[in-house]
């Protein structure tokens, strides 16, 4: 497969997946409604910031696909934190589970560190293309944490 297609799938796997999630507790997201802590976004920024993320995910592991550095450790750490991640909108959206919800995302927090460090070992370029998400998501780890005390 060629360098463009490498990138293209890459990217549009967890832009995919991202976007499936959305449609699946778009009818449950009740972010606006809910008590939310200082800092908290406006939620009109949440569809844009997951895209750029998703974005720099797909290119980070394109770059590792594209270099042939991708092997099972890659492959295992890199899909297990996107179902992580996936699942973690439907437990805090769809089921209100906020308290699990909060234990969970700092499995995805602690999964993100480990990417890092795998892609970093392979390829500086692609485990810094990933910190934006680890800090997005430990910024997302106290919205959590707060709306589930405020609420």
């Amino acid at each position: 497969m060629n360098k463009i297609k490498v990138y293209i799938k890459s990217i549009l796997v967890p832009v995919i997946i991202g976007a499936i999630i959305g449609f699946i507790t778009s009818s449950s997201i009740d972010y606006n409604n809910l008590q939310r802590p200082p800092l908290a976004p406006p939620g009109y920024l949440f569809p844009i910031i997951w895209t750029i993320l998703f974005v720099l995910m797909g290119i980070s592991y394109g770059i590792l696909k594209n270099k042939n550095l991708v092997d099972e450790r890659i492959n295992s750490i890199y899909y297990l934190q996107l179902a992580v991640n996936a699942l973690w909108s439907i437990f805090f959206f769809t089921f209100k589970w906020r308290l699990f919800s909060f234990i969970w995302i700092i499995l995805l927090d602690v999964l993100i560190v480990i990417m890092i460090f795998r892609f970093f070992n392979k390829n500086k370029l692609a485990g810094l293309l990933q910190i934006p998400y680890l800090l997005w998501a430990v910024f997302a780890s106290y919205l959590n944490l707060a709306i589930y005390f405020l609420n």
